[in-house]
């Protein structure tokens, strides 16, 4: 097992950095999407339309991926979506220059579908490693976001900037710096991402039998979906990614009502994808030593709080600390559950039911995107919040009857 060590950590990396890119370029364009949204519709009720096409196809398209990765191989895969982000980018700096609101969409959509073949990359990292490091190696892929929350608003005015130069909307900018940024993410991919990932799990499999391991066949997405432990890790999943993008996507809105500028809106969304990001590494260790459900647990016991605590006050400060932590409280839930859930499969059925589990969380997404808006102009920012919360408390409550009635993952039955 150790002759794998130095190409699982490879792979780890490579997918860290991978993943560093797409993130910067999803963050430079999600700046100003609502922005072209409204300007190429003509409408700002549709500004907000772009991001849910994009929710939307990340959504679908991760099922999608999930079988092509089974029959393709994690590169293949990831490779694919990777090239169609770099078209994605293309088609929207043209639908820009030509002011076609239809074809921006389209290029949204492609984005959503690299988004959603890259976030299954922490999944590739997960299998070429062993179960006590996991968490960890999750963590790291997920880790990559934090370089890109950085690098991706840094990068808005310049691109802009040298749009402008060259004669073009300066909105026209970020997604062509988008479109860069993917180029480059494909290119390690398809380079630097040997030997596939795929082969290292099956690797993995055939030393475990090797070693007087069992391992039972393949079951199908329902015969899984059976078992407690996969249901506490897309639970723990879907309710915290609902709960952060439904809060998340309105409070620009909400302090922009309350007078705030801009600049205090900026650091309040930096302060909630700092929490998102910046401490993968950390919740990836204790996942590792702790174990999975705690960890859960955890996060929605913090996402608890955010909720509960994100409307009590109009200060900037206050709402900046409970966007952190809503963002803390996600990672903690998207790490865990996602460590629980590749603790529960074999090589063999991983690709089907991540993709499963993908599109959930997307759908998750956008139904925590749509509907935000509904319950923010029916019931306030406040109420919200506690309805955040009370949501939140669905991932802690299954942890909780799960250790009690615990059923067997597939570490225990290989």
């Amino acid at each position: 097992m150790n002759g794998f060590k130095g190409v699982s950590l490879k792979i780890t990396r490579t997918l860290f950095i991978a993943q560093s890119f797409v993130s910067a370029a999803l963050i430079t364009t999600g700046t100003v999407n609502t922005i072209v949204g409204a300007e190429l519709s003509g409408m700002v009720a549709w500004a907000g339309l772009p991001v849910s096409v994009m929710l939307l196809s990340a959504a679908l398209g991760a099922f999608l991926w999930g079988l092509l990765i089974e029959r393709k191989g994690r590169r293949n895969g990831l490779g694919i979506g990777l090239i169609l982000g770099v078209l994605g980018g293309l088609l929207a700096s043209l639908a820009i220059w030509q002011s076609y609101f239809g074809l921006y969409l389209i290029g949204m959509g492609l984005f959503g579908l690299a988004q959603s073949a890259m976030q299954l990359g922490r999944f590739a990292a997960a299998e070429v490693n062993p179960i006590e490091t996991r968490g960890k190696a999750i963590a790291t892929v997920v880790l990559g976001g934090t370089v890109g929350s950085i690098a991706g608003p840094l990068l808005v005015g310049p691109a802009g900037d040298l749009s402008s130069r060259f004669g073009l909307n300066e909105l026209v900018g970020p997604y062509l710096a988008a479109m860069v940024l993917f180029v480059i993410a494909a290119v390690i991919v398809f380079i630097w991402l040997r030997p596939d990932p795929t082969e290292i799990a099956k690797k993995l499999t055939q030393a475990n039998q090797e070693s007087s391991v069992a391992i039972k066949p393949s079951r199908s997405i329902p015969e899984i979906l059976k078992q407690r432990g996969v249901i506490v890790a897309i639970l723990s999943m879907v309710i915290g990614q609902a709960v952060m993008v439904m809060l998340m996507v309105i409070t620009g809105l909400h302090m922009k009502a309350l007078t705030h500028p801009l600049t205090s809106i900026s650091v309040v969304i930096s302060a909630h994808t700092f929490g998102m990001f910046a401490f993968s590494i950390f919740s990836g260790r204790l996942t590792d030593r702790l174990g999975r459900e705690p960890v859960i647990a955890l996060g929605a016991g913090i996402l608890i709080l955010a909720g509960v605590t994100a409307g009590l006050t109009p200060d900037v400060l206050p709402i900046a600390i409970s966007l952190f932590l809503l963002g803390l409280g996600w990672n903690f839930c998207y790490v865990g559950g996602s460590t629980l859930l590749a603790d529960q499969l074999s090589s063999s059925e991983q690709s089907r039911m991540q993709g499963v589990n993908d599109l959930l969380v997307g759908l998750a997404s956008a139904v925590g995107s749509l509907g935000s808006g509904f319950v923010f102009a029916a019931v306030g920012f406040q109420i919200m919040g506690f309805v955040g919360a009370a949501f939140a408390v669905i991932p802690l409550l299954v942890v909780l009857l799960w250790k009690r009635h615990p059923d067997r993952g597939i570490t225990e039955r290989i």
